[in-house]
């Protein structure tokens, strides 16, 4: 049986492959090593998997993507962990964002976008994603992300730069006070996902003049800093993945279309498209 994972900072996609049935689907919190210990990955995956624990001897392959895991000493960190919960299988550990590149890309070269709790882009040549300067982070960079879309939302309002309709309707959903935004982002684990969880806000907001203003501003912000980095980027495909785009694509679209940008793929799950694109790559169909 056949295990792939997608995992971003909030929430990690699982598929079992299993022979005769319908793929299963599971979900466990974010497993980024930057954030998590392998000891504290194991016990989540442990602990937030029981029925794919259960079958733990069954699983021969597990193929994992996740943010984070973009160096040797990541891949070997998220390894040992599931090697602990998955003692028979064989483990691949590789970037989100080659994971999100097979499933928007396929084989074709073209820019791969995440924009999820965080941000990211690579160039994919076809075969790999090439090592670039961007994914710093929600302290650094994740511009256009869910965390940067909270960061944004939580000063307007502590600033009181919201219009007092959106600042009432803001402060009846979450009731925020100063102590409560410094304990939470500055004390306490997993700051980028809090900051992230406010994005939902806009949902409600997108199309009031202010609402488009915050996504615009996040979309302008990640093509300035991210795709036109890429001298070439006229010249390919850009996909993108994550809620953030799914939710927002046409503000997304729009403002790519502003800047002569060819969107390709906008996938909110890349697990949809990789059990598919691995079955295939695999020999598997």
């Amino acid at each position: 049986m056949i295990v792939v994972a997608d995992s971003g900072s909030s929430k990690t996609d699982w598929l079992l492959d299993k022979p005769g049935t319908d793929p299963v689907e599971y979900r466990t919190d974010g497993l980024n090593p930057y954030f998590l210990t392998e000891k504290e990955i194991a016990k989540k995956v442990h602990d937030q998997l029981p029925g794919l624990v259960a079958i733990a001897n069954q699983v021969t392959e597990i193929y994992f993507f996740g943010a984070g895991c973009s160096s040797p000493d990541r891949h070997e960190m998220v390894s040992n962990a599931l090697s602990q919960v998955f003692p028979k299988a064989f483990i691949s550990v590789d970037s989100d964002l080659l994971g999100s590149a097979y499933a928007t890309c396929g084989r074709e070269k073209g820019l791969c976008c995440v924009l999820g709790t965080g941000s990211n882009i690579s160039f994919f040549d076809g075969e790999d994603v090439a090592e670039g300067k961007h994914g710093l982070g929600y302290v650094l960079g994740d511009e256009g992300s869910g965390s940067w879309l909270g960061k944004a939302l939580v000063t307007d309002y502590m600033y009181n730069k919201m219009p007092a309709a959106i600042h009432d309707m803001f402060r009846d959903d979450y009731h925020l006070d100063k102590a409560t935004i410094i304990r939470n982002v500055y004390q306490q684990p997993r700051a980028n996902s809090y900051l992230a969880s406010f994005a939902k806000f806009l949902n409600k907001i997108q199309h009031t003049e202010y609402g488009q203003h915050v996504l615009n501003s996040a979309f302008l912000e990640f093509i300035e800093t991210n795709i036109k980095s890429y001298p070439q980027y006229h010249q390919y495909k850009c996909h993108f993945v994550g809620s953030i785009a799914w939710h927002f694509s046409d503000e997304l679209k729009r403002q790519c279309s502003r800047h002569h940008i060819h969107v390709g793929k906008i996938i909110q799950k890349p697990i949809d498209e990789l059990l598919p694109f691995i079955r295939k790559r695999n020999g598997v169909m």
